[in-house]
């Protein structure tokens, strides 16, 4: 796409232009796709002057002089770049997608030339290796080591003719990264399943409201289909009682990515580990998971292979266990056929009726949308004085976003918080939080821009949007995320909210999930959309006691993925070269059960690659869980879920602190202690209580 002279300019293109809107936020109303690739040029063109300004000083290095200029300067890419990644990410259209792969690439070009450049990571070493006589404050000595760390990684200590060949391959698998996704949307945008009359039985009123909704948005009123949305093909698994329909659903589900049709990613998937593999061996490491664990809490594949290893074994056997039960649960109904991967969900509800009295069908109507946002809302009162008050007059790029000014105990605005709940075809799958401005008070304070995007099946016409109990942790999960970005009280951009290590991470949004399923919360806001009666106390006893059932299922799927990372990226990229039979060579070698499939096939793993950024890292929500069940404890043993001293060091040592504070140290000084990964296994149900 060629702009014209005059659409670059910062009269004619709202991404260049002063925003005049409501706190300086994004005039989505006015952004069309013609003006992103005019604005990245300007602010890539800024970005590079102010770059030079900085690398060729005369002056000595300083950390005014480098370290805060550096945080200074990208500003303009920074707000172009957070709308583009929020657009084509949330509400995608084919002119978005079509500049995406150019912007990928031109973004890594870009930033190859920076964070390779010699002469700037010289002044940056020269701090670093002086930092002790610097007088630096904690939170300056972070930023420093952090700055050096992120050059240092990226290949600035390399010959000229590494970084020509580090600087090839970071600009291709910035291409594949896209592909990637583009593929696995595609395949996602194809399928659906229309459901005729024949073919609802078992399914709830509430489901076909949102198939009608999910056919009405992909353009077919009056149909009713099922989608490649997890929010639509896990509850068609687990409630429709036409098993050829739900093995039609199943295999089109986990074979996104794999159809060998145009949007196959098994080729894709091949050069980006054969990449990866060198790029880790320029920079000294023997495979890339030694090269991206080396800056991480875990710090060796050694240390996470340990952990979901110790998760495995207790999990898998108990899937075992309720394998065989489901089996059985077969037999004594008549049927004549072994228990295959898209029965297990249909029948693991029947097994959970029997066992607990209760399926997710029964609490559904009383998990309403505006009701757990409220839920959510409320949590984040009690424990940090944020309040939430919805804006009409803040510009979002669909009209389903809806967003809330968020405000401190001291009636102080604190940023703004966009939601964006609902599935559609323009959107990816999955669930994720990001962010259009980070907190900082480098100069002057800089309030931050939250999004939350889900992928929710809207209610009937008039009807509110209905949660499974998943749906509901997703939720509050995003909202966690959200939080970490909304209470960072830092001084750089660069330590801002969730600028930490990857399996540190997910500690505030997987901490934030316990308070969902907690009576106190769920005894206020879980009312039933049609008569608004509270959720009866014996139907959330059930739920309470149902919580742990098929844990061995859930950590099975959860644990084989992040099993099947770590060996992508350890083991010479050669042998994954044919990716189905590395799957299954390490399917087998850990035993996984055939009734159960990962929870991300290679194929469709868009956490590793669609990007770099969970890659050899997918262990870290489980990483992070070890730290979230044990820090909940604190709570648990004050006596009360909103206890204001614990919440208060909450607070202080993990949500507001972003980066600018070593992970570890952050979390002994909320706990007291490092955490015990029993507490794990424990939340999970995959060990005895009482013998612990």
């Amino acid at each position: 796409m060629t702009a014209s002279p005059q659409s670059s300019s910062s009269a004619d293109n709202p991404l260049l232009a002063a925003w005049r809107t409501p706190f300086a936020t994004p005039p989505f109303d006015a952004i069309r796709p013609e003006h992103v690739l005019p604005a990245l040029t300007q602010a890539f063109s800024d970005h590079v002057r102010e770059i030079d300004a900085i690398t060729y000083d005369p002056a000595e290095p300083d950390f005014a002089n480098t370290i805060v200029a550096l945080e200074r300067a990208g500003r303009l890419l920074d707000r172009v770049s957070a709308v583009f990644h929020a657009l084509v990410s949330a509400h995608s259209n084919e002119a978005l997608l079509a500049i995406e792969g150019e912007v990928a690439l031109r973004s890594a070009r870009h930033w190859n030339a920076i964070l390779m450049d010699a002469v700037l990571f010289g002044r940056i070493a020269k701090l670093y290796h002086e930092r002790a006589h610097l007088k630096l404050t904690p939170e300056q000595q972070r930023l420093l080591e952090r700055t050096y760390t992120r050059f240092r990684r990226a290949g600035a200590g390399l010959d000229e003719a590494a970084k020509t060949r580090m600087a090839a391959i970071n600009e291709r698998l910035a291409e594949l990264g896209t592909r990637f996704s583009h593929h696995l949307l595609g395949d996602e945008q194809a399928w659906a399943l229309e459901l005729g009359e024949d073919d609802r039985a078992g399914l709830s009123d509430s489901f076909i409201a949102a198939a009608e909704a999910a056919a009405a948005e992909r353009g077919q009123p009056g149909k009713a289909v099922v989608t490649l949305s997890r929010s639509s093909v896990e509850p068609f698994l687990q409630a429709s009682t036409r098993r050829d329909l739900r093995e039609k659903a199943y295999k089109a589900f986990v074979a996104r990515g794999d159809n060998a049709n145009a949007n196959d990613n098994n080729p894709v998937i091949g050069e980006i580990l054969t990449l990866r593999e060198e790029a880790a061996k320029l920079l000294g490491y023997p495979h890339f998971a030694a090269y991206r664990l080396d800056d991480s809490m875990a710090k060796t594949p050694q240390a996470v292979r340990g952990l979901l290893e110790k998760v495995w074994v207790p999990a898998r056997a108990r899937a075992q266990a309720d394998r065989d039960a489901l089996q059985e649960l077969i037999r004594e109904e008549g049927g004549n056929f072994a228990l295959a991967p898209w029965d297990w969900r249909f029948y693991a509800e029947k097994l959970r009726s029997r066992r607990a009295d209760f399926d997710d069908a029964a609490i559904k109507p009383y998990l309403t949308l505006d009701g757990m946002i409220a839920a959510a809302f409320d949590c984040a009162t009690r424990l940090f004085g944020l309040t939430f008050t919805e804006r009409h007059d803040i510009p979002v790029w669909h009209p389903d976003v809806r967003v809330w000014e968020a405000t401190n105990a001291a009636g102080k605005h604190q940023g703004l918080f966009y939601g964006d709940y609902f599935a559609r075809p323009s959107k990816r799958s999955g669930a994720w939080m990001t962010s259009l401005r980070d907190q900082q008070t480098l100069d002057g304070e800089v309030t931050p821009l939250i999004i939350n995007v889900m992928n929710f099946a809207k209610g009937a016409a008039g009807q509110p949007a209905l949660l499974s109990p998943d749906d509901a942790r997703t939720l509050f999960h995003e909202f966690g995320h959200g939080l970490h970005g909304l209470l960072s009280n830092v001084t750089y951009p660069s330590l801002s909210g969730t600028a930490v290590f990857t399996d540190f991470v997910e500690l505030p949004s997987q901490l934030f999930e316990h308070w969902q399923e907690r009576p106190e919360v769920l005894r206020a806001f879980a009312r039933h959309y049609q008569s608004g009666e509270p959720l009866p106390d014996d139907l959330l006893q059930r739920f309470l006691a149902a919580r742990k059932f098929n844990q061995g299922f859930a950590t099975v799927e959860f644990v084989a993925s992040a099993l099947l990372d770590l060996e992508f990226h350890s083991q010479p990229a050669e042998a994954a070269r044919d990716v189905h039979a590395f799957e299954k060579r390490e399917l087998e070698k850990i035993g996984m059960p055939a009734e159960i499939a990962m929870r991300h096939r290679p194929q469709q793993f868009g956490h590793i690659f669609s990007g770099d950024h969970y890659a050899a890292g997918y262990y870290s929500y489980m990483w992070s869980e070890v730290m979230d069940a044990d820090a909940f404890g604190a709570f648990e043993e004050a006596g009360d879920i909103f206890d204001p001293a614990t919440a208060k060091r909450l607070h202080d040592d993990i949500y507001s602190s972003g980066g600018a504070r070593d992970p570890e140290e952050a979390y002994v000084a909320f706990r007291g202690r490092k955490p015990e990964a029993d507490a794990l296994l424990r939340r999970r149900g995959l060990i005895d209580t009482e013998a612990a």
